[in-house]
């Protein structure tokens, strides 16, 4: 990477630390503030919107610092997209918007960045029967990869630094692989990457523990939509293993959206329905503070991101028994914090069910043997015995003689 480049990163960050304060002003006077609540962590009025900080540090790097980098089309056709999110994200943070006026606008930025920016999923290589073209399939996967992921990363938004920490963590991993894992002529989504990183480093010092302000749907909706679309920059010719990276790097986010709506459903709720029990609550329950929580699931995004390197360099069995493995440990943690439901265990139980028969039956074993034992000491000591009294015998036979 060029060090004009590593220059206008390090800018990036600067620019955004700068703006944040001057943002933070903005969302107090159009209210875009959060105010305490039951769903709420924060005990005080909070601005939000903080995501325009990022937003505005971001375009002007791509725009102004690293223009050269960037093709045209994509730099506008991505623009666009961004717009329609960042507006959506401004008027829900004011105003609050319904579930679905939020996916209209979703679904509005991602028809733009499919037509103008031409970011879409078009082949997918199937391990052992070979490539598929897509064809009209390609709009709706794609929809549904961006709208998926975008609320993914809203949905975990909900502790201080949070959201911000696991999303630099995922876009540094995505930019590590992009660059030395998945070789491909288009660079400049790997800049676009490290930018937004920049980007979001410069505003997270505002944002951890104890926050001065918060993402807000503005920021949460804007990193998700561009971690779904800088995904799809590497799945144009979509591979098992080019599938399965982004997917394993954004396992906390992933993970909590699927077993919430897995939650919602088994409870018979609507799927937008909101509730307590994501990752960050149930953390938080079982007695861990803010701090130690939001360390936690930066922990685990971490191992997510490490798993997700160790399959470019894997065989594809190796990334099959990895992904089979990573899917029984998961499970078993959710399970071990009641992520759906504390009588929802069927894997611990079943586990619980095989160790307690085995149990019962070495105990059964360890008896019997035990038993078996003592009847030979019995034998033992009652031949003791009677050699005894058979030798007592003949010695008073042979003193009565005398």
């Amino acid at each position: 990477m060029r060090f004009e480049i590593i220059v206008s990163l390090f800018a990036t960050a600067i620019i955004s630390a700068v703006l944040t304060p001057f943002v933070r002003r903005l969302a107090f006077k159009v209210g875009a503030v959060d105010e305490p609540s039951a769903r709420r962590v924060n005990k005080i009025s909070m601005p939000t919107m903080g995501g325009l900080a990022i937003f505005l540090a971001f375009n002007f790097a791509t725009f102004f610092l690293l223009r050269a980098q960037i093709p045209t089309r994509q730099l506008w056709g991505i623009f666009g997209g961004e717009c329609i999110i960042v507006i959506t994200g401004v008027i829900d943070d004011i105003f609050v918007l319904k579930p679905y006026q939020k996916m209209i606008g979703i679904s509005l930025a991602a028809i733009e960045v499919f037509v103008f920016a031409n970011v879409r999923m078009t082949t997918l290589t199937i391990p052992f029967l070979g490539t598929v073209g897509l064809g009209w399939l390609s709009f709706p996967i794609t929809y549904l990869w961006i709208a998926a992921i975008t609320n993914a990363i809203n949905l975990i938004d909900g502790l201080d630094g949070l959201a911000t920490g696991v999303s630099i963590i995922a876009l540094f991993t995505t930019g590590v692989t992009g660059l030395f894992f998945l070789p491909t002529p288009d660079i400049y989504t790997v800049v676009m990457i490290f930018t937004l990183v920049a980007a979001e480093i410069g505003f997270l010092p505002y944002n951890f523990f104890p926050a001065r302000i918060y993402l807000g749907d503005t920021g949460a909706l804007f990193i998700g939509f561009m971690i779904s679309v800088f995904s799809l920059s590497g799945l144009k010719n979509a591979t098992f293993i080019s599938v399965i990276i982004p997917v394993m790097i954004l396992g906390v986010p992933i993970t909590d959206t699927v077993f919430a709506m897995l939650r919602r459903i088994l409870n018979k709720q609507s799927i937008s329905h909101a509730d307590k029990r994501h990752l960050h609550h149930r953390l938080m329950q079982m007695g861990l503070t803010h701090r130690q929580t939001v360390f936690v699931i930066y922990g685990i995004s971490l191992i997510f991101s490490f798993i997700a390197l160790l399959y470019p360099i894997s065989p594809i069995w190796g990334s099959v028994l990895l992904t089979i493995g990573i899917l029984i440990g998961l499970e078993l943690f959710v399970e071990a914090i009641g992520l759906v439901g504390q009588d929802r265990r069927p894997l611990l139980n079943w586990i619980q069910k095989i160790v307690t028969s085995n149990t019962s039956k070495e105990a059964s074993n360890q008896l019997e043997t035990e038993r078996e034992e003592k009847q030979r000491v019995a034998k033992i000591r009652e031949a003791q015995k009677q050699e005894k009294e058979k030798k007592a015998s003949s010695e008073s036979h042979q003193k009565d003689k005398h």
